[in-house]
């Protein structure tokens, strides 16, 4: 007698999953991220040639380079040509990291910034206000509901 039965072999997990399907490539990839660190793809090239102001201005500001060992998925993407041989540099960008408490005072920085820029619009719009014309100030917006219906 004749069995219908597939092979031990044929019934594996491998034979009924799905094929994987194509997908093209990230052009930067992720870095497996380290507790308490931000991390960032830091410019050091244009069209091959060296951007040294960009580079030391982010350094100057807290970015450190990552190295090598830390990332050791990277290693056959680096560039062999690099300046930075035990760092992690890509079509001249070059992955750095930094404490994420730089990150929110850099953040808190900027947006203090944005504040007293406001203010000083602010300031400078209300001193043009008349009493027999005042001018409104209202930072709200609203949207309201076209048409028909609940």
């Amino acid at each position: 007698m004749a069995s219908n039965k597939l092979t031990r072999e044929l019934e594996t997990r491998e034979f009924a999953e799905r094929p994987k399907q194509w997908m093209p490539p990230e052009l930067l990839p992720e870095p497996d991220k380290q507790a308490g660190y931000a991390y960032r793809w830091i410019r050091t090239s244009t069209m091959n040639q060296a951007d040294p102001r960009n580079l030391s201005a982010k350094l100057r500001e807290g970015w450190e380079p990552v190295m090598l060992e830390e990332q050791p998925q990277f290693k056959l993407l680096v560039d062999p040509q690099s300046r930075f041989k035990d760092n992690i540099e890509i079509g001249g960008l070059l992955l750095c990291k930094t404490p994420l408490e730089f990150v929110d005072q850099r953040n808190k920085y900027y947006s203090d910034q944005a504040d007293a820029q406001m203010e000083a619009v602010d300031n400078n719009l209300m001193r043009q206000n008349d009493p027999r014309m005042p001018l409104f100030n209202e930072r709200k917006t609203e949207t309201s509901r076209f048409g028909k219906g609940g």
